[in-house]
């Protein structure tokens, strides 16, 4: 007994999370799973591209 009111707050829960449709911020998904921080995204630069060099260093 008691697990009347337990089980209704569960099942209003579930129900919400199953039929909720919440905004996705396309933007900042896209960041996340490029690597890229939200500074070097308003800044303009591109971290990947800082790495590599045209030239190969390791002739010299």
């Amino acid at each position: 007994m008691g697990r009347g009111r337990a089980k209704a707050k569960q099942t209003k829960v579930a129900r919400e999370l199953k039929y909720s449709s919440p905004q996705t911020d396309l933007k900042r998904l896209q960041q996340e799973l490029s690597g890229a921080s939200e500074t070097d995204h308003l800044n303009g630069t591109d971290p990947v591209a800082d790495e590599w060099v045209d030239e190969d260093d390791w002739r010299r």
